[in-house]
């Protein structure tokens, strides 16, 4: 079993050693439920939804079975539409049915700084596309590390109040887990 995770900085591993990025740690949490799976680390740092649409067909080589999508975040740091976001991902989902990967789309949520419709709009994104191209689907990226004050979420992240930790990506591994191991189920 051969998983693509197609993403920016937070699944290339910005910051951290090799060893304590999301791949890495991913791999090691299905090893230690037995889970046999090939990990391909795709993420892009900088990347955006748009990068990756660019970049699907040459990643999903024939020996790909499944793909985590992990995209958007860049998006939300740039302001770009949402419509322009819903666009690009739908394109690297048409790319995946083609090519008969099962797909497990992870969101973002927007924060309110560009206002109530932006954050609607791009909220929508991740749920909507997930039910239109029947892919599992995990709500948010960041949910492992829960739902505390701001203030103390940041003991989970770098300086750069962006990219998390060793620490951080140990606890969004553990949420994110389960929904790579429901990808890996699916794709058998």
């Amino acid at each position: 079993m051969t998983v693509l995770a197609l993403g920016d900085s937070l699944t290339q591993g910005y910051g951290l050693p090799e060893e304590e990025g999301l791949v890495p740690q991913l791999r090691r949490w299905l090893s230690e439920r037995g889970i046999a799976a090939e990990l391909i680390n795709g993420g892009v740092s900088g990347d955006t939804t748009a990068g990756g649409a660019a970049r699907a067909a040459w990643s999903l080589t024939p020996e790909v079975d499944a793909m985590i999508l992990a995209l958007g975040g860049n998006d939300l740091l740039r302001g770009i539409d949402p419509a322009e976001s819903r666009r690009n991902l739908e394109a690297i989902l048409r790319e995946a049915a083609a090519r008969e990967v099962e797909v497990l789309l992870v969101g973002l949520r927007a924060p309110g700084n560009y206002g109530a419709e932006y954050k609607r709009a791009f909220d929508a994104i991740h749920p909507d596309l997930a039910r239109s191209y029947g892919t599992l689907y995990a709500p948010d990226f960041f949910a492992g590390l829960g739902e505390d004050d701001p203030a103390r979420l940041q003991q989970w992240f770098q300086a750069d109040g962006i990219h998390p930790n060793a620490r951080g990506v140990e606890r969004i591994v553990e949420g994110l887990g389960p929904h790579v191991a429901a990808l890996i189920e699916a794709a058998q």
